[in-house]
């Protein structure tokens, strides 16, 4: 069984919660979908923890890409200073390693890349919506799995590819605080799953190790909401 995250963002809490379930349940392989330290309250413990894993891949999403290239990411303040602490806080080897990871993978005819294929920051959504065959006119699959929004679905496009995002197991934005993850079994079938755990604490570590510049975070942490 493949247990599959997706923007953990530094949240160890949400993380250590996902992985006892996905034990719990049998996972035995991993697919870390991107964005696994910045933001979050505890970049290197959460990477540390990840790297105690086996039978894992890994690929790259836009917070590593960020972390290691700030001047890359959008002109805010705020995610601009995240992403020099979370650089500070990893060191520059985990940084440039995680920005050198491969922006998709390929298991079991199954397609996994962090926002869409064609952008590691254009996402899809749980909606149809008007480009977006264009961003996945080169998925030849029989499933795309993607993160990047943090809103969890599964859906079948009319030309009969597969889409899921699991969600994010660090920071959700569906309402829902608990931490979002998926498992596929050994014959694809796929499992959505939410785990709880203690999002007023990890707010709380957000405000206490990254300080007040980072309330947003925090915020989007206790609502499950993208906009605070």
């Amino acid at each position: 069984m493949l247990a599959v995250l997706y923007d953990i963002h530094g949240n160890l809490a949400a993380l250590d919660a996902v992985l006892a379930d996905a034990s719990a349940a049998g996972a035995r392989r991993f697919l870390l979908g991107g964005d696994y330290a910045l933001f979050g309250p505890w970049p290197r413990e959460t990477l540390d923890r990840l790297d105690g894993l086996t039978g894992v891949t890994w690929i790259r999403g836009n917070g590593e890409r960020w972390t290691n290239a700030p001047a890359e990411s959008p002109p805010d303040l705020m995610v601009r200073r995240a992403a020099r602490w979370c650089a500070e806080e990893l060191g520059a080897a985990d940084v440039a390693r995680l920005a050198a990871l491969p922006e998709h993978a390929v298991i079991d005819d199954v397609r996994y890349c962090h926002a869409s294929p064609q952008s590691d920051v254009v996402g899809l959504l749980p909606e149809p919506f008007e480009n977006e065959p264009s961003l996945l006119a080169e998925v030849r699959e029989r499933r795309l799995v993607v993160g990047h929004t943090h809103l969890p679905f599964e859906r079948t496009t009319d030309e009969g590819l597969e889409l899921l995002n699991p969600g994010s197991v660090g920071m959700p934005f569906d309402g829902d605080p608990r931490a979002a993850y998926a498992l596929v079994g050994d014959d694809g079938a796929i499992d959505r799953r939410r785990v709880a755990y203690d999002h007023a604490a990890a707010a709380a570590a957000v405000r206490e190790r990254l300080g007040d510049w980072a309330d947003v975070v925090a915020r989007r942490i206790e609502t499950a909401r993208a906009a605070v």
